[in-house]
């Protein structure tokens, strides 16, 4: 019986000494599972990061490269942006220097000297009439100076035998009263052909005109213009109101603008304006001089004016026009050309020189005009970025996105 106890007892004893055995063996080998973990989540992680970068995108361009693709390289700074609004409008004549010509006495048309377009100079003959009426107001003039000479001499003479006590008082008088009324004629239809546009030179010498000259009238311009209508022939008889030319001085011209309701309260006189009118006519700028006090109940626009310089006439009535205004001006820390500004991926991306070439990076943006823009985040001030052909730059990196990928 006590042996089979002992024999118990020595089991009991190996079994436990085994178990101790594995424990301990485990025990011993836990670092080195734990490092080989490790290990491996070390190399994950470096294969994370070689993806990384190998998916970098840089484009990387020769300086050769960059001059022939007109990429040019900017330095982010600070910079004002004015803010535009665009205006649709019409270029007119400048209606302060429109003339429409007219005879001013009825008469036949003899000669017509100028044509549609030409230029004319101020005082130059346009067209040459035949007019009665105006063979009647000269002659109406010359009877009144006439009779002046002699209610003048008979008053002179019945003052004369008045003072002398030979004539009564009565004869004096009617004389004096005679010669005022004289005088009033004459000075009538003196400015008759004052009216007509006759100079006081031209008055004094109209005695020693022939009979042919007392019907000859000429039309002259008002002033330095070009012929834009014409309404007169040969042999036409006109009244003293007929338009026989139009004449327009074109070294300048209006440019009307329409002013849609939104844009009301930014625009003002004052304000300068772009005018352009497309392909092949330069921009010329303007100031507003005119706006509107009512809006037009039809197309809801209120008018704005601008005038244009236009000694080299080009430009001509009836083209249209747009027109950017200055509205408003603000200081930003960071602008930059539009032109730089490319899209990948659905957000806004400007390319920052780097070591390894131009990295597209993505950018807030803020306010713009047709040229700059406002740049909140993502370039800092004194980077370098590509201003002008960014497009390319873009492309490149799109080249290699379809490539063999980055090698080491």
């Amino acid at each position: 019986m006590k042996r089979i106890v002992v024999i118990f007892i020595v089991l009991v004893g190996v079994v436990l000494s085994g178990l101790a055995y594995k424990r301990f063996q485990s025990a011993d080998k836990t670092p080195d599972q734990a490092e080989i973990k490790q290990k491996h989540e070390d190399h994950d992680n470096h294969d994370e990061e070689h993806e990384e970068h190998g998916a970098r995108k840089v484009a990387r361009l020769s300086e050769e490269e960059m001059k022939e693709f007109g990429i040019e390289i900017q330095t982010a700074g600070p910079g004002r942006i004015k803010v535009h609004v665009n205006l649709p409008g019409e270029v007119t004549v400048n209606a302060d220097r429109l003339g429409h010509v007219v005879p001013r006495v009825p008469g036949i048309v003899r000669e017509v000297k100028k044509t549609l377009g030409e230029k004319v100079r101020s005082g130059e003959v346009m067209a040459v009439l035949v007019s009665r009426e105006l063979a009647d107001a000269k002659s109406a003039y010359l009877a009144a100076k006439e009779q002046l000479d002699l209610a003048l001499a008979n008053f002179r003479r019945e003052k004369g035998l008045w003072t002398k006590k030979i004539t009564s008082e009565q004869e004096y008088l009617e004389a004096k009263q005679k010669l005022a009324e004289i005088r009033i004629e004459l000075r009538s239809a003196e400015q008759k052909l004052h009216a007509l546009g006759f100079s006081e030179t031209f008055l004094e010498k109209l005695p020693e005109h022939s009979d042919v000259d007392f019907t000859r009238y000429e039309i002259r311009a008002p002033f330095d213009g070009t012929v834009i209508e014409k309404h007169i022939t040969i042999g036409e008889v006109l009244n003293a109101e007929t338009e026989a030319f139009v004449i327009a001085d074109l070294t300048t011209v209006w440019v009307n603008l329409s002013v849609y309701q939104k844009d009301l309260p930014f625009v003002q006189i004052g304000q300068k304006a772009i005018v352009s009118a497309g392909r092949g006519l330069p921009e010329a700028e303007g100031t507003i001089s005119y706006l509107g006090p009512m809006v037009g109940e039809k197309t809801r626009t209120a008018p704005a004016r601008v005038v244009l310089p236009n000694k080299d006439g080009r430009w001509k009535p009836g083209l249209f026009v747009n027109a950017r205004v200055a509205v408003s001006e603000m200081e930003a820390e960071v602008v930059a050309p539009k032109t730089a500004i490319q899209t990948m991926e659905g957000q806004p991306v400007i390319f920052v020189r780097t070591e390894e070439g131009f990295e597209p990076r993505v950018v807030s943006l803020g306010k713009s005009n047709d040229v700059n823009i406002e740049i909140i985040s993502g370039l800092q001030e004194g980077e370098r970025y590509a201003g002008k052909g960014a497009f390319t730059l873009k492309a490149e990196i799109g080249k290699e996105a379809f490539g063999e990928g980055h090698g080491h």
